[in-house]
């Protein structure tokens, strides 16, 4: 059975410790002999010789406190709820701040500032993604309304609406004229070195095409003049070409009511192409603003 005083020193904490060490130097025990002591009562609790022989020496050096000083320097909780406060407002006011600013303005560590960034915060720096246009609420409130608006059309009778429909698109083509090697013969006089040259390629330039097309294939291609530009009034003789173009290819299209699906250039809902459209009985599939819906008629050109 171990004694009373045995079973104490089994279940004593650090400052404890050191109370026995005081007591057994002042008693006249050897540094040795006290970590003697303490190995065989409190076993892999036992502190190690190296902090036994530390303690003695503080003892005998005139240390009268058992306790731990307070270290001056210890640096503060940094991670303190005050801290992680004053980064997310920061982070939050502008997500743009570097780490190393955030640091400076608060008088953290870069380490410091960083940590509480990734890790208690959470966040990550990533790269925004470009889109077309930034939405204002009200525009995405229309551009949901809108797209409800057209899928109610289209469950209401699929076929039908495949059938009516009608898309448009305008795209620029690059072109150019290469030369055969028949053209590029020319007249060399037995006495000069045949001539020579480099392999390139002449773009002649690019056109505008506007491009017309339903669920059966492409209704009408036309290119634009070179110097000129897509006004209402051009848009509004594509309407009637394409009136014609249906009228020809598309026998009874006219008669079921034909549905344009086009974007908002100011071209298309000009004065004067919205009163051909109108003439010539076409209805409008409704199309929010800043949308790029109407599929792009490269795949249909080339």
């Amino acid at each position: 059975m171990l004694s009373s005083a045995h079973m104490l020193l089994c279940k004593m904490d650090r400052n404890e410790m050191c109370v026995v060490i005081k007591y057994l130097n002042l008693k006249g025990l050897s540094a040795a002999e006290i970590s003697g002591e303490l190995n065989s009562v409190s076993g892999d609790n036992a502190p190690s010789d190296a902090t036994i022989y530390r303690w003695i020496a503080e003892f005998q050096h005139g240390r009268k406190s058992t306790e731990d000083d307070h270290r001056s320097g210890r640096p503060v909780d940094v991670c303190a709820d005050e801290n992680v406060q004053h980064v997310n407002d920061m982070i939050t006011t502008d997500r743009r701040l570097t780490v190393r600013y955030v640091a400076a303005c608060l008088k953290l560590s870069y380490g410091t500032t960083h940590h509480v960034i990734t890790s208690a915060l959470g966040y990550n720096k990533v790269c925004a993604r470009w889109v077309p246009r930034m939405l204002t609420p009200k525009k995405k409130q229309v551009r949901l309304a809108t797209s409800h608006e057209n899928l109610s059309l289209y469950n209401a009778d699929p076929a039908r609406f495949l059938r009516r429909y009608v898309t448009m698109d305008e795209t620029c083509a690059h072109y150019f004229d290469p030369k055969t090697k028949q053209q590029s013969k020319q007249w060399k006089h037995v006495t000069l070195p045949t001539p020579v040259k480099f392999r390139k390629i002449d773009f002649a330039g690019k056109v505008m095409a506007s491009v017309f097309w339903d669920s059966e294939g492409v209704l009408m291609i036309d290119y634009l003049e070179r110097g000129k530009t897509v006004t209402g009034v051009y848009y509004a003789e594509l309407i009637r070409k394409l009136w014609s173009a249906i009228k020809e290819k598309r026998r009874g299209k006219l008669s079921h009511g034909v549905l344009l699906h086009q974007d908002n250039a100011p071209a298309h809902t000009s004065a004067v192409a919205m009163a051909t459209i109108r003439e010539c009985g076409i209805e409008l599939l409704s199309q929010p603003p800043y949308s790029p819906d109407p599929a792009p008629s490269d795949y249909h050109v080339f």
